[in-house]
């Protein structure tokens, strides 16, 4: 189900207009459906009923507290890629027993910080991460609940930069080592094996990837087992790609996902951890944006936001597609024209879009990015000294600041300048 739709020619989140929101928290804002945040984690949960699963949220894709706490309530589990994600969903209430703690470089001081915390299981990358753990493990008096991430080789057919799974990423131990790797592990005290762990790339639009990386996770559990390893746990990782749409054809469902982990996994008698991010996140929220001007170039027209690259990075940094809508709703004989849509960053880079046939819109016109809740908010900056936008959760007609946009001020005095200059 849509949660951003227009009633009575307004866009809205939910049952609140996005010319309200404007109006009350300025913009640019990001403005979150909690429904659709829930739709997105149920889709996933109940695809499962029945088998021993646990669905952890990738926090990585929009880690609010106040979103932390709405999953956590839901029953979710959460992915964590940094020491501060695990001091992040802390604080939003979560125990540790429903965090899993990822990310290729780890330091010392994280892993104590997750052990104190008594987080699920680390998720382990490298041999030297193992041995570094076990050292931290036993300086607490502790043991380490792990499961290694095996790189599998499998080509996720996804952008570049967020491929995870091919033999040339920086992720996991490659397969032809990792059975070692366990024999090793097994003989280290600060370290307690549990299961295997396998995330091959993000936004990935075919099952088909899946299901080669799955065969492969499949037969090497069994290995494992074979070897004496007690491997209880199979984390299959997310990247469950969302339609943003421009796609050919149709990405799929999380119910068809879980018919293929639950067929190729059902039987073999383990937890099933997955690890969606971008699925739950992606369509349940929006990046609210005003025009400030329509500018004519030499043989082209922009359209000038007061968002910009450093409010969502990912048209710069990944090329990716976002819908466009005017929040005042177009009449189906409404003029169009052909703009590129920028922002006001000085850099080239700053263009979400070039060619984009868009209803007519002009100055002080408000307009709406659409599948902007996953790695927008998170990844945002201060570029060009400007204020990272402000977030906004909806549920109903209810609508709340959850991060406030800071004042100049506050963001020019972090800075420190010596006494001696």
């Amino acid at each position: 189900m849509d949660h951003f739709c227009y009633l009575d020619g307004i866009l809205h989140a939910e049952q609140v207009s996005l010319e309200t929101v404007a109006g009350e928290y300025g913009t640019p804002t990001y403005v979150y459906s909690a429904s659709a945040f829930a739709d997105g984690f149920h889709e996933f949960d109940k695809a499962l009923a029945g088998l021993d699963h646990q669905v952890c949220y990738a926090m990585k894709a929009n880690s609010n507290q106040a979103i932390l706490r709405l999953l956590a309530d839901l029953g979710s589990g959460f992915d964590a890629v940094s020491g501060g994600e695990i001091a992040r969903a802390k604080a939003a209430g979560v125990d540790g027993a429903r965090i899993v703690f990822s990310g290729v470089g780890k330091t010392r001081e994280e892993m104590r910080l997750a052990l104190e915390g008594d987080v699920r299981q680390f998720n382990v990358e490298s041999e030297p991460e193992l041995l570094a753990l076990d050292e931290v493990a036993r300086s607490m008096g502790k043991k380490a609940t792990i499961a290694f991430r095996v790189n599998p080789d499998v080509d996720a057919r996804t952008h570049h930069k967020i491929s995870t799974g091919k033999s040339e990423n920086k992720f996991g131990i490659p397969i032809a080592r990792a059975r070692d790797a366990y024999r090793m592990a097994a003989t280290l005290p600060g370290i307690r094996i549990a299961g295997l762990d396998m995330h091959i790339g993000s936004q990935i639009t075919s099952l088909e990837p899946y299901e080669r990386s799955f065969a492969i996770a499949a037969e090497f559990l069994g290995i494992l087992r074979s070897d004496g390893h007690e491997i209880t746990r199979m984390d299959l990782g997310g990247g469950l790609g969302v339609a943003h749409g421009n796609e050919e054809d149709s990405v799929p469902s999380p119910a068809e996902y879980c018919s293929l982990v639950r067929r190729m996994f059902g039987k073999l008698d383990c937890e099933i951890e997955i690890e969606p991010g971008r699925r739950i996140a992606g369509n349940s929220g929006i990046l609210l944006s005003t025009v400030l001007y329509v500018k004519k170039g030499h043989n082209r027209s922009f359209l000038v936001l007061d968002a910009a690259m450093n409010d969502l990075i990912r048209p710069a940094m990944y090329d990716a597609y976002h819908e466009i809508v005017p929040v005042r709703q177009p009449a189906d004989e409404a003029k169009r024209f052909r703009v590129d849509i920028v922002g006001p960053v000085c850099e080239t880079g700053d263009t979400f879009a070039r060619g984009r046939v868009l209803p007519f819109v002009a100055a002080n016109d408000r307009v709406a990015f659409r599948t902007a809740g996953a790695y927008g908010a998170v990844m945002a900056s201060e570029y060009n000294t400007r204020p990272i936008a402000a977030e906004v959760l909806v549920r109903g007609d209810l609508s709340a600041a959850i991060r406030n946009r800071e004042s100049l001020d506050t963001v020019i005095g972090r800075d420190l300048i010596p006494t001696w200059l």
